[in-house]
């Protein structure tokens, strides 16, 4: 396939993921009453918007006191993951394009070109809003997916563990 129009059809597809991200965010609380799998939605939905974060930790945080933390973490976590496939493939289609574009997107670009994977999981564990450029990068950078899906998931199921953790300690305490 022409690259061209490869590009092209990867941008479409994320316009089309992220407007959708965007539409459900707004009602994406509601799937609280459904356990598990509403933690999985919540955060894959929450990070499948690039650039205009949602806050869908928030949620989790407060299921967890009411869900075991360490299965909510990782419902969580794998969600989130597979939402940041976003990023992913908005790089392949015009990473170059995007990173260089902006300071920090080049530091990044940059940073997962040297480190790899450790950089993705790293990245992704930290509370850090420009992890979507992250995946842009891998993207672009032509990782394969299913190693930046991995890194990713291992970072943020992590992530999401010590949320809920700290959710289920503090909510204890409160109520």
């Amino acid at each position: 396939m022409d690259k061209r129009i490869e590009g092209a059809f990867f941008i479409i597809l994320t316009i089309a993921i992220v407007a959708l991200a965007i539409y459900f965010s707004s009602n994406v609380i509601q799937f609280r009453k459904y356990g598990y799998l509403g933690a999985f939605v919540i955060s894959a939905v929450s990070s499948a918007t690039i650039i205009f974060p949602t806050p869908g930790w928030v949620a989790i945080v407060v299921m967890s006191r009411y869900l075991n933390p360490y299965l909510l973490g990782l419902t969580a976590g794998v969600g989130s993951a597979l939402g940041q496939m976003t990023g992913y493939i908005a790089g392949e289609g015009a990473g170059d394009l995007l990173s260089d574009r902006i300071k920090e997107a080049k530091d990044i670009h940059a940073l997962v070109d040297e480190y790899g994977l450790l950089a993705i999981f790293v990245l992704a564990f930290i509370p850090d809003p420009l992890f979507d450029v992250a995946g842009i990068a891998s993207g672009a950078l032509r990782i394969p997916w299913w190693q930046f899906l991995i890194a990713c998931a291992a970072g943020r199921v992590l992530r999401y563990i010590l949320l809920a953790l700290v959710g289920a300690y503090t909510l204890g305490m409160v109520g």
